[in-house]
């Protein structure tokens, strides 16, 4: 008897990996698909799998079977427990996911556990010696193989962060194809931002943070999902979370050592898909905060200048058209310009 018989439970599982416009695609999919009531990622198969399959089930409680039934949840695809699971529960599910540059991603989770005070503060290197784990997660073509030889290479859509930054529009276009939907117009949703999640603080309360973190996990176990997002609403999490020092960047030279360090998994991950990712392997110019600050101050400046050229401009019109200089004595003729 099939497992999915008695229950609805998803058709189509976006497996990840995290830090890949997860949240993003999940808004954008709202309305489309039914998602799990409630919350974004209910972390069943990875975190959650003692409560059982009912546990999970009552996710979809109000799926009517009129569109397809789908969880975003990036934190399986790492996960062979997570794999194994889902085809026990699931064999016939389709599964979405999406690669990233590899040191763009281990900066973006970096950024994730220091808000989540997993780690203490430090460069991303320091926390990568407290963290080894970090660095390993980006095996992409490692992971990809086993999806495929579970599910079917036809049954497994690989995207890519680049082509979602780049032409959202056409990034969602593909989903929507292989999900069994109709095209989603972006157009229609500017509300929905491409920077969802991005961290750019750390916490200033550690402690707290940490407490915080534990205090949602546990709200997820126990499916208190109104709590959960009237906190976020109130801006609780982010009190907690956040408020403390900017995260530092990537120097030129930690960024040339990681790429160096993930080159074989590209080119694995290359090798797998028949794809170019030539550019996951040059090293970026990283441009300081100091720099950035100076930069932005100089084209304020530049833009304060021409205003101020463009007001000496019209004070020299005035000038010409009246036998009375404006910048002399308020008259008259030159009353207009003040009021400029």
């Amino acid at each position: 008897m099939n497992v999915t018989s008695k229950r609805r439970l998803p058709e189509i599982i976006g497996a990840g990996p995290g830090r890949t416009g997860s949240t993003w695609l999940h808004r954008v999919l709202e309305g489309h698909v039914d998602l799990p009531h409630g919350v974004k990622e209910t972390q069943f198969f990875s975190n959650f799998y003692d409560k059982g399959i009912d546990w999970y089930a009552r996710h979809f409680r109000y799926a009517t079977g009129k569109r397809p039934v789908a969880e975003i949840c990036p934190n399986y695809f790492f996960k062979t427990e997570a794999l194994e699971r889902i085809k026990t529960h699931i064999p016939d599910c389709r599964i979405v996911t999406t690669m990233r540059d590899p040191v763009d991603r281990l900066y973006s989770k970096y950024k994730l556990v220091r808000h989540s005070a997993g780690a203490r503060d430090g460069t991303l290197e320091e926390t990568l010696k407290a963290w080894p784990s970090m660095g390993s997660g980006n095996r992409y073509a490692f992971h990809l193989k086993a999806w495929f030889e579970k599910f079917g290479r036809e049954n497994v859509l690989v995207t890519l962060y680049d082509e979602l930054r780049a032409e959202p529009q056409k990034y969602l276009n593909r989903v929507t194809e292989f999900i069994g939907v109709d095209r989603i117009a972006l157009s229609e949703k500017p509300q929905i931002s491409d920077d969802v999640n991005a961290f750019t603080r750390a916490p200033k309360n550690r402690r707290l943070a940490r407490k915080a973190t534990r205090l949602m996990f546990w709200l997820q176990g126990h499916q208190a999902y109104g709590v959960i997002n009237l906190f976020e609403r109130a801006g609780v999490w982010e009190f907690c979370a956040g408020r403390g020092k900017p995260f530092p960047r990537l120097t030129a030279e930690e960024d040339a050592r990681l790429r160096e360090y993930f080159g074989p998994e590209v080119d694995a991950l290359e090798e797998l898909l028949k794809i170019d990712l030539s550019v996951w392997k040059r090293p970026r110019e990283r441009t300081p905060l100091v720099q950035q600050s100076m930069f932005r101050t100089t084209v304020l400046r530049l833009a304060l200048m021409g205003v101020l050229g463009g007001l000496l401009s019209l004070g020299m019109i005035q000038t010409a058209v009246s036998p009375t200089n404006p910048f002399d004595e308020l008259t008259p003729q030159s009353a207009p310009f003040y009021r400029l």
